[in-house]
């Protein structure tokens, strides 16, 4: 298991069960703010940062318009979407997806590193984290150490773009002190994760089947292999690792 070094998860649909909850938090903010936009168009852009994708939808919706009136409509739908999805978060149950916490021992009894990107911005990603107890012994720049659940979060309102570019990754590689991407391995359940880590040159770009989108929906985007779920990865990772060994150069 020397080959990887750190486990960057997404976590809705990822790490924590999402049974398209966050779409439909979205769909009623656009509904109510009479932003137009299919379902199928939702859930292809999810994974992304959720203003950017209200930037881009109002963006096409108004055509040529003034900075001030798309901001406007932007902010509108936002703000309505924000305190949607909060108050799903804080009301609704909360769970871990099958195979997340058995897949997190073995990484940790492994010495590998967990940390958790994820399209949402700093506060409902708290209010998640509390809620499943993986926020508890993280620094004030949601740091871990061995002990802790995770070792680090990272929100997409922390970095200066959010998925599909790599800023997600690399800071996460920074703060837990990961200087080579071939020694990190990225896992997500969305087209928007899985270009995430293509562009960061991760040594390892999985996806997984049980989040929000299928294996047809996945399979066109950039990956080295689809999972059934988090339990199939400590099976991957062996089995990655045993590969790279076998494939190095004798000296």
């Amino acid at each position: 298991m020397n080959s990887f070094q750190l486990v960057v998860f997404d976590m809705a649909g990822t790490t924590v069960q999402d049974q398209h909850e966050v779409e439909r938090c979205f769909a009623q903010a656009a509904s109510q703010t009479d932003l137009i936009v299919s379902d199928e168009r939702i859930l292809a852009m999810q994974g992304l940062s959720k203003r950017f994708v209200f930037e881009t939808l109002w963006s096409e919706q108004l055509g040529t318009t003034t900075p001030d009136e798309l901001k406007a409509k932007v902010d509108h739908s936002y703000q309505l979407f924000t305190e949607i999805l909060e108050n799903h978060y804080r009301t609704q149950p909360i769970r871990p997806t099958e195979g997340c916490l058995e897949t997190f021992e073995f990484l940790r009894n492994n010495g590998i590193k967990i940390a958790l990107t994820t399209g949402f911005y700093r506060k409902v990603t708290d209010i998640i984290l509390e809620k499943l107890g993986w926020l508890e012994g993280l620094d004030e720049n949601y740091i871990g150490n061995d002990q802790t659940v995770i070792q680090a979060s990272i929100a997409s309102d922390e970095v200066e773009q959010g998925r599909p570019h790599p800023f997600m990754i690399q800071k996460a590689m920074q703060l837990l002190n990961i200087s080579d991407p071939k020694r990190v391995v990225n896992i997500g359940d969305t087209p928007s994760d899985l270009l995430s880590g293509q562009a960061a040159g991760v040594g390892l770009n999985l996806g997984v089947v049980n989040g929000t989108h299928s294996p047809s929906q996945l399979e066109p985007h950039p990956h080295d292999y689809l999972l059934a779920s988090l339990a199939q990865l400590p099976a991957t990772l062996s089995m990655s690792s045993a590969q790279a060994l076998t494939n190095q150069p004798n000296l």
